[in-house]
This record gives C-alpha cells, structure tokens and sequence, in this order.
C-alpha cells in the first residue's frame, strides 16, 4: 500500500472514530435533557433527510423494494428509538459497548442460531474476552450496585445491538451498496416515522434551550448518519476491511475515557475493564490473520 494513500486512510478512520464516539456522547447529553427518545430521532431524520434531498437519491425502484423497507425498520427507527431511549439510564460508555463494541460477538452469536456453524478457532478467545467484558458489565446488577434503571437501559441497549447485528446482516446478504442504504433508509424512516411523531408520540421541545436543539440536530442528523459513513467506507478502500474492523474495537474505550471530563461520568475500575476486555475481544476478532506460509492464495478479508 502506497505510504500516502494509508496515511490518508488512518485519517478517514480516526475521524469515523471520533464521530461515532461522539455519536455516544452526544445521544448520552440529550438523554440528561428535557428531549424525549421520539424527539431525538425526528431530530435526526428530518436534519439528515434535508441534507440527503441535496445528494444523489434512491432510483425509483428502490422504493418498491419491501426488503429495504424492512431494513429501515430495524436499522434506523428500531436501533435509534433504543439506545434514544437507554442512554436517560445509563452512562455513554454502556452505549459504546454494548451497541459498537459487541457487535462482532452478536454478529457471531446470530450466525450460530441461523445454523452457519461456530466461529472460527482462532477467533474463539477473543469471544470469550468479550463474553467475560459482558459479565463484567453486568456484575453491578447481580451485586445490588447498580445505577437506578440500569437493567432497563443495559436491555434496551443489547436489543438494539441484536437489531443492528440483524441489520448488518440481511444488508450484507441481500447485497446493497452502502450509499443506497445511507440514503434510501434515512429517507424512508422519514417518511414512516415523522407524520407519528408529529401526531401522537409526546415530545419535550418546548421545555429544552434552543442552542440544545440545534446542536442535537445538525449533529446526530449530519454527523454519524452522513459523514461518518462516507469517511467509514473511504477508510475501508484505502486501508482494508479487517484492519478498519480491528481498529474500530477502540470505540467503547475512547467513549468510556471522554465521558469522564465531558459528561462527568464515573469510570470505575470494573467499568474499565468491561471496556478493554469488549474492546481486547472485539480486536481480536477482526483483526487481518495472515495466510499460512503454505497457502496458495492470501485469506480473505471479512466485513466489519
């Protein structure tokens, strides 16, 4: 790989990074406001819809394709209106990890269920690192340490990381290009989810400054849902699928350590080590495996 072209591939990465962090911490800060979950996710869409109308958009059959509708139920209203919801009980780190940080031990889980067969050997201890971060995690439950709806918010979070992992999923096996599904399932959560909102479900804009709101929309509806995925997939053609993959395990740690100045929030010491073993785990797993020397062709890279 030519020296430019990698270097410019570790920028694309560290910035989908920091956006995604700030994914966390930014839906972590609108759940300590007056802003309902339903508040948050017409917040995104409509911003990300008006940003998108502007861009190349779904060619017409596209929309009389049920599948992708589909996909924009899980993937979008489904996973937003979870972790909108979790994060008034719990703390931008949880978010990281059980959304971003597991999803290769969910990926694996669901392939299992769906009778694809056990992970691969070598990748086996680091399911286990992140099966014991899991339970570290959870350990303040079991000890009566938890934080006042914890299980609550850690369940919403962990159905929302089954649902992306589904999503992640029938995308890949049903083969559409990235920028279609960028595009066409903000646009068509739009349209299922914006004429409820405004209808029936309760709202707290009234109650919330304004400089709050207009933060809250131009970031979660700019941000994570437009511009991370474009520097995401830029990163994934200059550098590779599997090193992006292993270098996204970073998540749950960079969330877990910004949250403390930022969002004041404790990191405890069973905290972190919940972060790095999810994050060791998850490293682990997608990290590139070199061929052996007796191979006659180079292993494949797998998708994040």
């Amino acid at each position: 790989m030519p020296q430019r072209a990698s270097r410019h591939g570790y920028l694309y990465l560290f910035a989908c990074l920091l956006l995604w962090s700030g994914f966390m911490l930014m839906a972590r800060l609108g759940g300590k406001t007056p802003l309902t979950a339903y508040d948050l996710l017409a917040l995104r869409l409509g911003t990300a819809s008006v940003v998108l109308l502007c861009l190349p958009r779904p060619p017409l059959a596209a929309w009389r394709d049920r599948r992708l509708w589909l996909l924009a139920l899980i993937g979008c209203i489904g996973f937003c209106l979870l972790c909108y919801s979790a994060v008034r009980w719990v703390p931008a780190a949880h978010l990281a990890l059980l959304v971003a940080g597991i999803q290769p031990f969910m990926m694996a889980l669901l392939l299992l269920l769906l009778g694809q067969g056990w992970p691969q050997r070598a990748a086996r201890p680091g399911y286990a690192v992140m099966a014991l971060g899991l339970g570290l995690l959870a350990w303040p439950l079991f000890a009566g340490q938890a934080l006042p709806g914890q299980w609550l918010g850690d369940g919403m979070l962990l159905t929302a990381g089954v649902l992306w992992a589904l999503y992640a999923l029938l995308a890949k096996r049903w083969g559409y290009a990235p920028w279609l599904l960028t595009s066409f399932v903000t646009l068509a959560s739009t349209l299922l989810y914006l004429p409820v909102y405004l209808l029936w479900l309760p709202k707290g804009l009234a109650a919330t400054p304004w400089p709050m709101i207009v933060s809250q929309a131009l970031f979660h509806g700019i941000s994570p849902a437009i511009v991370a995925m474009l520097c995401y997939l830029r990163a994934v053609d200059l550098l590779g699928p599997s090193r992006v993959a292993a270098l996204m395990a970073l998540i749950p740690v960079l969330t877990g350590i910004a949250a403390v100045p930022l969002l004041n929030e404790p990191l405890t010491a069973t905290l972190a080590s919940a972060l790095l073993c999810v994050s060791l785990g998850a490293w682990w797993v997608s990290r590139p495996v070199p061929a052996p020397a007796s191979a006659a062709r180079p292993a494949a890279c797998g998708q994040p």
